[in-house]
Parts: C-alpha cells; sequence; structure tokens
C-alpha cells in the first residue's frame, strides 16, 4: 500500500518505521531535511523537505496514486489542511492528528465534515489507556478489545503470591473462565500449557471478561478494586483529559503543575479538583501535598528523566500504583528493570490505532482488524478481528484448523458473550475473535491459517 506521512515527529517517525516493516511504500514528508535525510537512509522509505500542505509538495511524494495520507504535524489545523488537500489531489483515504482540547468535543463533526478516515487525538487515548489501568491496580497493562468484551491484562507474581510455584493445571481447576496466554521470565517469552509452573516476578498475561479477570485476582489475593485517589504530576493535555474521566468516576484528583497560568486553566476547567502551583519534582512539595495517602500516582510532565525519578521517589513513600508516562523509548530495556508498574508511550498508543486502520484497508476476505495492541515489549501482537462473512476459518472446529505456529485463538465472542475456546468450538459469522501472535502484519483472519 503506498501510504504518505506528513510530519516527522516521534508518532511520524515510529508509523513511518512500523508501516515500512509492514512492505508498505512508504513517503515522508517534513519541513526539516536533515530528519527526512536520515529516515530514508536507515530505512526503507523515501523522505521529500517541504511543506506537506503544499500541494506541488504532496504531488511530488505521489498523492495521486498514494491510498492513504496520514497527518501527524505539530498543528492541528496543517494537518487538517495537509488531509483537504490530498483528499481532491488524489481522492485517497486521510487520517489527521487533533491534539487542541478545545476540538476534542468536535471530533466528530470534523471527521465527518471533513470526510477524514480517522481523527485521532494521542494526548486523550493515552489518557483512556491509564484510567483502564486504575480500574485493576494490580495489573501492569490493561488492553481492551470492545467488540469481543474482553480484557487483555498483564500482571506480576509478587515475592509473597500465592500463585508462585503453582503449576497452571492445578491453578485453572478452580478459577474462573480465563485464558493465560503468555508468561514473561527476564528476556524468555513461553506461551504455557497446563505443565507450566508460575514463578515470582514472572509477568503473566491473561484474557477474560472484566468480572471474570476481577474474580481471578480476587482468588488470588490481588487487589483488583478501582483506585479511589490519584496525585497527577505535569498539566499537560494528557493530565487534564485524565482528570476529567477520573472526576466523572468519583475518582479523588490532586493534579501538581509548575507554570502559574497553566494552575489557573486547569482550575477553571476542572473545578473538582484540587490544583496545586509548585514544582512537582520537588520531594518536599510531595511530602507536604501527601504523597503517601494516595493510592496512585501519575508522573506525566514533558520530561522523562523528571517522570522516571519522581515515580521511583512516589514508590519509597507508600504502596501505590504508579504510573509514568515516557515519550522517547530508547532506554526501554534499562526501564523495564524498574520498578515503575505501568509505562505509557502516547506515540506507541497512536501508532497502534493507525496500523489497525492499515490493516483493515488490506484485508482480503469478510474480517476487518478491528482493534490492535502491540504486548509483550513489542514482541507480539494482540489482534481483534470482527468475522463478517464466511471464510477459511469459519464453520471448522480449532483442532481441525491449521494454525501457524505462534498463533494462540485467544477468545471468541458471540451474542455478547465471552468464549475462551478449546478444541470442539468452532468460529461463526459475525463473531468477534481475539488472536494473539508472534507474527507481524496480520491483515485478515485468514492469516493465521498455513498456506
Amino acid at each position: 500500500m503506498k501510504i504518505i506521512i506528513v510530519g516527522a515527529g516521534k508518532v511520524g517517525r515510529a508509523l513511518a518505521i512500523e508501516l515500512s516493516r509492514e512492505n508498505n511504500d512508504i513517503t515522508v514528508i517534513d519541513r526539516r531535511e536533515e530528519v527526512v535525510d536520515e529516515l530514508s537512509d536507515v530505512y526503507d522509505l523515501m523522505g521529500i523537505a517541504g511543506n506537506g500542505a503544499s500541494y506541488s509538495v504532496q504531488m511530488e511524494a505521489g498523492i495521486r496514486k498514494a491510498e492513504l495520507l496520514i497527518a501527524v504535524t505539530g498543528s492541528d489545523e496543517l494537518n487538517l489542511l495537509c488531509c483537504l488537500i490530498a483528499k481532491k489531489a488524489g481522492n485517497c483515504h486521510t487520517i489527521a492528528r487533533v491534539r487542541n482540547p478545545e476540538y476534542s468535543t468536535e471530533l466528530s463533526f470534523i471527521k465527518e465534515e471533513l470526510g477524514l478516515a480517522m481523527v485521532i487525538n494521542p494526548e486523550f487515548t493515552a489518557a483512556r489507556e491509564i484510567s483502564r489501568v486504575l480500574k485493576f491496580p494490580s495489573a501492569v497493562e490493561v488492553n481492551s478489545f470492545p467488540k469481543s468484551r474482553v480484557d487483555l491484562l498483564k500482571f506480576r507474581v509478587s515475592e509473597q503470591s500465592s500463585l508462585s510455584g503453582r503449576k497452571l493445571s492445578e491453578l485453572f481447576s478452580n478459577m474462573p473462565n480465563i485464558l493465560i496466554c503468555a508468561i514473561e521470565r527476564g528476556d524468555e517469552v513461553i506461551i504455557p500449557d497446563g505443565n507450566s509452573v508460575l514463578q515470582a516476578r514472572d509477568l503473566v498475561t491473561i484474557v477474560g471478561t472484566t468480572a471474570e479477570a476481577n474474580e481471578f485476582f480476587r482468588r488470588c489475593g490481588i487487589v483488583s478494586n478501582q483506585v479511589k485517589s490519584i496525585m497527577i504530576v505535569g498539566g499537560s493535555s494528557i493530565s487534564y483529559y485524565l482528570a476529567q474521566m477520573l472526576l466523572a468516576a468519583g475518582i479523588r484528583v490532586k493534579l501538581i503543575e509548575k507554570d502559574q497560568k497553566r494552575c489557573e486553566q486547569l482550575s477553571e476547567a476542572l473545578p473538582k479538583a484540587t490544583i496545586v502551583y509548585g514544582d512537582g519534582t520537588n520531594r518536599g512539595l510531595l511530602i507536604e501535598e501527601k504523597v503517601d495517602k494516595y493510592q496512585s500516582f501519575a508522573a506525566l510532565t514533558n520530561m522523562d528523566e523528571e517522570n522516571i525519578l519522581i515515580s521511583l521517589f512516589a514508590r519509597k513513600t507508600g504502596n501505590m500504583k504508579l504510573i509514568t508516562k515516557i515519550n522517547r523509548p530508547v532506554f526501554d530495556e534499562v526501564i523495564k528493570e524498574l520498578d515503575l508498574d505501568t509505562v505509557i508511550h502516547p506515540s506507541d498508543i497512536t501508532t497502534e490505532h493507525i496500523v489497525r486502520y492499515v490493516r483493515s484497508m488490506k484485508n482480503a476476505s469478510g474480517s476487518n482488524v478491528e482493534t490492535l495492541h502491540k504486548i509483550i515489549n513489542g514482541k507480539a501482537e494482540a489482534l481483534e478481528f470482527l468475522i463478517r462473512g464466511k471464510s477459511r476459518v469459519t464453520e471448522t472446529p480449532l483442532r481441525d484448523m491449521k494454525i501457524r505456529k505462534g498463533i494462540l485463538i485467544a477468545s471468541i465472542s458471540r451474542k455478547g458473550k465471552a468464549i475462551i475456546p478449546g478444541g470442539s468450538d468452532v468460529i461463526k459469522e459475525g463473531d468477534g475473535v481475539v488472536v494473539i501472535t508472534q507474527i507481524s502484519g496480520l491483515n485478515d483472519i485468514s492469516d493465521i491459517l498455513t498456506k
């Protein structure tokens, strides 16, 4: 598929790399010649230095042959203008990043009236991911599949956990209807069977409905109740959206911001939150504001180093749920060794949503990629397919399917009910199917089968 990406910032770069890996024909447009040169030299893509909203620049990039243009510059208005010109010049699908909170209630109107395929707000999307995690404070990561009504949850087995040393066949003889999809042990990834034994410090990924996951955590002695209070450091757009969501859910919010003008804006926009003017990286201020009394803590400043340090300090003050925003994934291998609970990468979340749309455009038969999540530090994917018609996978018992190695069918949703499938279960038209795969680039449900 020929795709043009306008803007080579964190999101544009991540998109270009990921979509190029999936054998798409990528052209990147950015005003900064050095950035364009670096991307085109290192990766298999074409780069053009120039204004992405210019008709002549888009023509040079091949807009008439492009199937999709993605505008992710730092300006909302420029992104929308890029999409408008692309639709007139090439009549292709368009995706725009729109970040300004002033537009947040108008996204559906903007999408419909401008004929956009997707309008994405990275900060709002990241805030929504954080709010989901706070519903399961013991989970390191929570990925939802709306059509299938199941969640994919990752949690760490603690040193004192009753799960440590237990064989899965013994563990699930009297447990809820959930499935353990993966176990991460150091750098090793295990797709478990009944003989697998859990160990302390393992990262375990399970799939099930919200009720079943809650029941699983309860029986294992793991805290599963939603948090009731949070301290947020940093008054970014993510913080604003997150505070809005949590206040609506009845959660007590205290937000610390060091810019006085921004504090005044937040106080007006969030009258039910406690807004504190001060430097959230100041140890004394955090202690004075009783950080140890909060059930959760989110470090959402624009500096990765600050977020890491204040999260580690918060961990020392009490046993709370930690959320740490990281913009640059350069030191992921180091960060994952730190006791940071949940780490949020806004650019990765945005990339997942757009890659899902691209794969849906490429699908061959009657199924679509409804949801896509990168899991296990990018080593695997969790995909949700909606079965829209008959295909090679329908009406055949799973045990009789020739499923490719490295693929697990984790859940089948039918008429609002989630099924953890066994060998005799079949996939039917209208089902939602969640697939865990170590094979990247699945576009269609039939891609799970051998040729």
